[in-house]
């Protein structure tokens, strides 16, 4: 038997007027998840406790089936193993983004515009990281790219503080919402004056480009403790994701990180790309379980596009989960299948939330006839209802 999961970041929603009343997923075309849901176990799934905030950090240790209350210690660290960051007991990591703020206001009145400078790549992200290294790295502060606008920050024998995630505040200005802690702040004020005239981003302005003119920090955490994943649940398992979060929590779970070269972790990742690479590391490469992430609908609920948003959710049920589920009906193999959103990034407040998400398991040799659709509205109505997301994953391996 083989495990999949395919978790499509931020894909539940709410209603919305401009869908009559129905959310992206349910609006969306999505025959092959349909089909599923129709042949399997479709239910609701609390991935966030209620103690805990609604992040992706969060919901996906939770699918993977890590109790975040036990395993989690921010998400900043788990992103920092996927970069080969070195962590000591006492240092403390955060989140840098480079984001695009208004230019013309004193500091604190500045707007924050974009959470990820127009999803800007990693090639010109490092540029600017050269420049905020010459700056500020020192014996308490080192600065390391990460993935597009994805950066990380360590300080030595520093301090966890209560900070705010940008992608929450967007179009807000960004007073109420900068670090109390003065080192922070001074960086983070400090980095507009390097990187707003960068010739990097003159050059991007010139192009019609959000220029990536501002550091945000957030997400501070401490050195991560997962256990290894084959120890906990017995299989041999493969992580695809374009996101350093997942990556992270890969490395820490021990399990295989598969690079797909077209994966972006935007609308235009190489959908079918991480699908084959999939199936390839259950069939050729002797995996037992794979983990599918995908960015897109998490990224384009942020942005506040339901057009983008549905694409993202078609993609996924075309070009994932359809050539996935073809690829293993065609070599013969038994399969389990999870499908699932981490948490709602609902086009209304273009953020994450803690409502519970739609799931269906599909059992490649017990399909079943029920007549439903994945949606959230007949996840509901099914009466499944899994109070802890982590118990999702012994649904699928155990059965």
């Amino acid at each position: 038997m083989k495990y999949i999961v395919i978790l499509g970041d931020g894909m539940a929603d709410e209603p919305l007027e401009q869908l009559g009343g129905k959310t992206p997923l349910d609006h969306a075309s999505t025959p092959v998840m349909d089909e599923l849901a129709s042949k399997g176990e479709l239910g609701l799934a609390k991935t966030v406790p209620d103690s805990m905030k609604p992040g992706s950090d969060v919901a996906n240790l939770a699918v993977l089936g890590y109790d975040p209350t036990k395993n989690y210690s921010g998400r900043s660290p788990l992103e920092a193993l996927s970069v080969g960051v070195a962590m000591a007991e006492d240092d403390v990591v955060f989140r840098c983004n480079i984001v695009t703020l208004t230019e013309d206001e004193p500091y604190a009145e500045k707007t924050i515009l974009d959470h990820s400078s127009g999803e800007i790549s990693t090639e010109d992200a490092d540029i600017l990281m050269d420049a905020v290294r010459e700056a500020f790295d020192n014996d308490s502060f080192r600065f390391y790219t990460g993935t597009s606008y994805r950066e990380i920050t360590v300080w030595d024998r520093g301090q966890v503080v209560d900070l705010y995630q940008p992608h929450d505040h967007l179009g807000q200005v960004i007073g109420p919402y900068l670090p109390q802690q003065p080192d922070l702040r001074r960086m983070m004020e400090k980095s507009f004056e390097i990187l707003n005239n960068h010739p990097l981003n003159l050059h991007r302005a010139a192009q019609g480009k959000n220029k990536a003119n501002c550091l945000w920090f957030w997400g501070a955490g401490t050195k991560p403790g997962i256990s290894n994943y084959y120890d906990k649940f017995g299989v041999h398992g493969a992580m695809i994701s374009a996101v350093d979060l997942l990556k992270g929590i890969a490395v820490g779970a021990g399990m295989e990180n598969i690079h797909v070269p077209g994966a972006t972790g935007g609308l235009e990742t190489d959908y079918v790309g991480k699908a084959e690479a999939a199936v390839k590391a259950l069939l050729e490469d002797g995996k037992d379980f794979v983990y599918i992430h995908v960015e897109a609908p998490d990224e384009m609920g942020h942005q506040g596009s339901i057009e983008k948003k549905i694409r993202a959710i078609e993609s996924i049920d075309a070009k994932v989960v359809g050539v996935v589920r073809e690829m293993m009906d065609e070599s013969g193999e038994d399969y389990r299948i999870l499908i699932t959103p981490d948490h709602p990034t609902p086009i209304r407040c273009r953020t994450h939330t803690s409502d519970p998400v739609p799931f269906v398991l599909y059992d490649s040799t017990k399909p079943a006839d029920q007549g439903c659709d994945f949606t959230e509205k007949d996840a509901k109505q099914s009466g499944i209802f899994v109070d802890h997301g982590y118990e999702l994953i012994r649904k699928l391996i155990g059965g």
